[in-house]
């Protein structure tokens, strides 16, 4: 196969605590699928913990994990969101978000200090959090007239294609998702049913 058509995450929202010297690093973890998703979730989190010192974060997006971010917010460079993009990385994660809440206590950690509590926060969450693996699904529109119906709904139940929207009133017309790594051969199925047309939508 010349491509990755599943991809690790995580299940649910999780949360884990770390302390170091009277500083409490409160770990959160989130599943997300845009940027969007991010800023909602740190959105949340700010007006929940007004007072911390900082919020830092790491995500990384998409089935192929090119689309990611660190951010130290306020503390000293590559200290925080980079050690906390590092366990993201290290569990081949993506479609996460981990944000380490800290409020300090009084005691400087220093540079090492810091990278050790925002690593090992991270690695806490992790470990709370359920990861599965999901799969990269293409989905596309398929529009035929009523006499392909039972030709359109055999290949659908043949390939457990999971439909996403349908409508069966002016022209028949549905939306249905396919594992990647069975698009094409899917693709091909309804173009040999005469009448019916195939639009790619998106990949998910």
């Amino acid at each position: 196969m010349l491509f990755e058509d599943t991809y690790l995450t995580i299940k649910n929202p999780a949360e884990a605590l770390f302390k170091d010297r009277g500083s409490k690093f409160l770990a959160f973890a989130f599943p997300v699928s845009s940027e969007e998703d991010v800023k909602l979730e740190l959105n949340k989190l700010r007006k929940l913990h007004p007072s911390a010192n900082h919020h830092c974060y790491a995500f990384r997006l998409g089935a192929e994990k090119l689309s990611f971010r660190a951010n130290d917010d306020g503390e000293p460079s590559n200290t925080a969101g980079k050690p906390i993009l590092g366990q993201i990385q290290s569990k081949d994660l993506t479609n996460i978000l981990i944000v380490v809440v800290r409020y300090f206590g009084g005691t400087l950690l220093g540079v090492s200090g810091l990278i050790n509590a925002y690593r090992e926060s991270a690695a806490a969450v992790i470990a709370q959090s359920e990861i599965i693996e999901k799969t990269v699904n293409d989905v596309y529109e398929i529009k035929f007239d009523y006499l392909r119906m039972n030709n359109v709904m055999k290949i659908i139940k043949d390939e457990d294609l999971q439909i996403l929207t349908q409508d069966f009133e002016l022209e028949p017309s549905l939306t249905f998702s396919v594992r990647k790594s069975n698009s094409n051969r899917v693709y091909d199925l309804f173009s040999k049913i005469e009448g019916t047309r195939l639009k790619f939508l998106r990949t998910s």
